[in-house]
């Protein structure tokens, strides 16, 4: 199964917290691991507000997965899902990469929890 492990869940799962344990099954499991290049960008942007030791984090985040870039396809279904469901464009472009890669999403963020394909892991 191909997984892609959202920003929610690479933060939880960097904080240590509950929630990152269950993360933690998925990003040190054996599934094929995905994740957007917009996800490389909201994780790197908590890590540097936050002020957490960012490099080496942010570089085990891109060697345990593919990263997959934001291509013309991926856009243009993202800005139909950011209309339909009201969503972020970040989470829209999640999803859009998420369905073209047939892949299951892994989060906590409660714009995906009724979603298809998507293992929900927060409150």
């Amino acid at each position: 199964m191909t997984v892609l492990i959202d920003s929610w869940a690479w933060i939880e799962y960097f904080k240590g917290s509950s929630y990152g344990i269950k993360s933690k099954d998925f990003i040190e499991g054996n599934e094929e691991i995905i994740t957007s290049s917009i996800n490389v960008a909201e994780v790197y942007n908590f890590l540097l507000k936050n002020n957490i030791y960012k490099q080496n984090l942010i570089d085990f985040m891109i060697k345990t997965s593919f990263v997959i870039v934001i291509d013309t396809n991926i856009a243009l279904q993202a800005a139909k899902y950011k209309f339909e469901k009201k969503f972020g464009m970040a989470d829209a472009i999640v999803l859009a990469t998420a369905k073209f890669h047939n892949a299951k999403i892994i989060t906590g963020d409660d714009d995906f929890k009724d979603e298809e394909n998507v293992t929900y892991i927060g409150k």
